[in-house]
């Protein structure tokens, strides 16, 4: 393998250029290094895009500020936190899509992919790079790119699958050996945890899963330890689910697509699992075009896709994207897993969400907030959980919907949806009760 010949962040941007879009590796691997030296160069530099995916990051997007809104454009397809202020003051801007269609976005020039900017490993013996914890875009990325600009990193885990590049493929490497960063496993509440059991006893032995992230989510896989032969077929793996894994309880042994695999896109969590996936042979990073596609998901057993919620109107109308008009994240893989798991032989959908905010306002609404965003709609729901129950919707008229619905509502508000659900379906409703 030939000497690799590293160059330092400002050098290896200069191969940015005015009008070029770039495309960010996301997850915790954000190549940050590179980000700052390109916004070195703002003066120089005109009308350039970059685009983001699902990122954490806590210095943020240093481009993405109002005196460099000549020179930088954020664009991002799932909204992370740094970037909601920049979404207010107008300096970035959302681009809603199924995030397992972004790849065939950049493969058929709908949107553009000049630069990769991304952290990859160190080569293995045949001198190819892994992708690490992120391959969901990078993957695609690379593929499309005219030029690929990488932070190589020995904190990176060599993450198995195909998600990976050739040193010969880099046309710059930066060197920077740094850790990379750690996010906490939510502690779920009392409230979540109620809501975790309600899902983990719909739950079948031999399920395959998909699990989002947060304190739901690890409730969920909380309760699902006395289970046996599930299976990981997942957007985003999290530290939650290596309890599963080391106890057997996810073996993977009943799936059909890739079986005996963890799969994924991408990871999220501590040190601990970065370094449970280096080099593991049981668990494989794939393009999010793979992981997300319905037609694969279907082809699995008993997929279960449990995802999260912001809002949920009387007929079963999703929003989990944004608060009003104000987006604060993205259609992620909701879509495309809940497509996929509604297809699967034994599948089933769940959507969960707490009753109440933390500010007492119930999340079971006569109508979802004007500008509010249906991700998920009144035509696909399945399974709705708060801690008060579960309403199975699928199938059932408007005006049962809304009976199903109000009957897991915070119960200090039901009479108030009683009364607008009579407002609405009228005897159609009045005859339910």
């Amino acid at each position: 393998m030939a000497n690799i010949i590293y160059q330092t962040p400002q050098e290896a941007v200069q191969l940015v250029h005015s009008g070029d879009t770039i495309v960010i590796q996301g997850s915790t691997s954000v190549p940050m290094a590179l980000l700052k030296a390109l916004t070195q160069r703002a003066a120089e530099l005109r009308d350039v895009k970059l685009i983001s995916g699902f990122a954490i990051h806590p210095e943020g997007a240093p481009y993405a500020k109002k005196e460099y809104i000549d020179s930088f454009r954020a664009l991002s397809i799932f909204v992370p936190n740094y970037l909601r202020e920049a979404m207010r003051e107008g300096t970035a801007d959302t681009i809603p899509v199924f995030l397992g269609e972004v790849p065939s976005l950049f493969r058929n020039g709908q949107l553009g992919c000049d630069v990769m900017m991304l952290q990859v490993s160190t080569p293995d013996e045949n001198g190819y790079c892994s992708f690490g914890i992120s391959a969901d875009l990078a993957y695609s990325g690379c593929e499309c790119a005219k030029v690929v600009i990488a932070q190589m990193n020995s904190y990176i885990p060599h993450t198995q699958g195909p998600a990976k590049i050739h040193v010969s493929r880099l046309d710059a490497v930066c060197r920077i050996d740094e850790p990379l960063i750690e996010v906490p496993t939510p502690t779920p509440t009392d409230i979540e945890t109620r809501i975790g059991n309600y899902i983990a006893a719909e739950i079948p032995d031999g399920a395959t899963l998909q699990i989002g992230v947060g304190g739901i989510p690890n409730a969920v896989i909380n309760a699902l330890r006395d289970h046996q032969h599930l299976g990981l077929h997942t957007e985003a793996i999290t530290d939650g689910v290596l309890p599963l894994i080391e106890a057997g309880v996810i073996d993977n042994s009943q799936k059909k697509v890739l079986p005996g695999k963890s799969v994924g896109s991408l990871v999220l969590g501590s040190k601990k699992l970065y370094d449970y996936l280096d080099y593991n042979p049981t668990v494989e990073l794939h393009d999010v075009a793979y992981t997300n596609d319905p037609q694969v998901i279907r082809q699995n057993p008993k997929a279960m896709s449990i995802n999260s919620a912001i809002e949920v109107d009387l007929t079963g109308q999703i929003c989990a994207d944004s608060i009003g008009e104000t987006v604060i994240s993205g259609v992620g893989g909701q879509h495309d897993f809940f497509y996929g798991a509604s297809l699967s032989e034994g599948g089933k959908c769940f959507l969960a969400l707490t009753s109440k905010t933390q500010k007492g306002q119930s999340k079971i609404v006569p109508r979802l907030a004007p500008g509010a965003g249906v991700v998920t709609t009144r035509f696909q729901v399945q399974y709705i959980v708060t801690e008060h129950g579960i309403a199975y919707l699928r199938n059932l008229p408007l005006a049962d919907r809304a009976k199903a619905l109000i009957r897991i509502a915070d119960p200090s508000v039901r009479e108030d949806l009683e009364r607008a659900a009579v407002e609405r379906f009228g005897i159609g409703f009045l005859r339910l009760k």
